[in-house]
């Protein structure tokens, strides 16, 4: 096995102090031009890379952010995912990637894994958090933002779009173009996003003297909801809904394929369809999805400002708990209700 080349070894070939390699890999540090070239040119020579987490066991920062996501099927978490990682890398932090499923247990072990790694940080989307894991992480001084999730615990901070207003917004329009056999296909029942767009749309459609005509549950998973809309528009049934709202887009491009194809239904001829997200699909030409939209570059921005602002300022930075606002796009995937 061949040994690692050390700092020791950079610096007796370029001629300086190891202190000066220390300064020259060290963010933010003053070195010299001169001395930076003589470093720079004597670890290429020797294949040196400098070992961030033993810098980090030193110095107390890795300038490493851990980001744990449940999974990557929704087209919004891979764009979000490398929306985050490219910001972080232009503040002078990196990203290591932790996959996780819904369970707390998991989510336990994984967070664990993480804090090995001497992270600076968590951002945990799509993954719910349970007070253990976060009492853990403020024990290990590790700040933690949850991204496109929210929870009722005071010191964790959460930055989502508005799920309630969206799905107000939802229903409203669905409402407006003459609707009133309205149906709600939900996700994953512990996922905030879930409860918030749903709660939104039972609100709005109770203020509007109906009640929602049929739900279902798809739970955020393609086969879950391709069953739960051949329940929803089951071809045996004297009535079934002329339009529905889904949890996100990911689900409702299921939901379009098989109302079309598989049912033999014309949208939105016969069902207004409305998804949540805005995911690049959904402006496609064979979807042209009536959504609502997260402002992912907003989320982004203020997911790395909350996180950095309480790395580097730990004792004085409050949770935040921000909700951005989504608008409704409007496609042609929902159309007025004939009478």
């Amino acid at each position: 096995m061949v040994d690692r080349i050390t700092s020791s070894q950079v610096a007796k070939r370029a001629g300086v102090s190891q202190s000066a390699v220390s300064r020259f890999y060290t963010p933010g540090a003053s070195v010299s031009a001169k001395t930076a070239e003589k470093v720079k040119i004597a670890a290429s020579e020797l294949g040196y890379r400098p070992n961030i987490l033993a810098r980090a066991m030193v110095s107390g920062k890795s300038r490493i952010i851990g980001l744990v996501v449940a999974y990557l099927e929704n087209y919004f978490y891979p764009e979000a995912l490398e929306k985050l990682s490219n910001a972080f890398q232009e503040r002078g932090y990196h990203v290591l990637i932790f996959m996780a499923s819904q369970t707390a247990g998991n989510v336990s072990s994984v967070v664990e894994e993480i804090l090995d790694y001497q992270v600076d940080g968590i951002v945990m989307a799509s993954v719910a958090l349970s007070s253990e894991v976060g009492s853990r992480c403020q024990a290990a001084g590790v700040p933690v933002v949850l991204f496109n999730r929210s929870q009722d615990m005071d010191d964790i901070s959460s930055i989502t779009s508005n799920n309630f207003e969206g799905g107000r917004k939802a229903a409203r329009l669905l409402i407006d173009l003459g609707h009133q056999k309205i149906g709600y296909i939900a996700g994953w029942e512990g996922a905030s996003t879930q409860r918030d767009r749903e709660a939104g749309f039972n609100k709005e459609i109770s203020d509007s003297g109906l009640s929602v005509f049929s739900r279902k549950v798809g739970n955020f998973r393609a086969e879950r909801t391709k069953a739960a809309t051949f329940e929803m528009f089951d071809k045996s049934k004297v009535e079934r809904p002329d339009a529905v709202f889904v949890a996100n887009d990911h689900m409702a491009f299921i939901v379009m394929d098989i109302l079309r194809y598989e049912i033999g239904l014309s949208i939105p001829k016969d069902v207004s369809v409305i998804g949540y997200d805005d995911v690049p699909p959904a402006s496609w030409r064979s979807y042209d999805l009536t959504t609502v939209r997260q402002r992912a570059n907003l989320m982004v921005r203020e997911t790395v400002n909350t996180i950095l602002n309480r790395i580097e300022n730990p004792n004085s930075s409050d949770p935040v708990k921000l909700q951005i606002d989504s608008p409704l796009v409007i496609r042609s995937s929902t159309c007025q209700k004939s009478i």
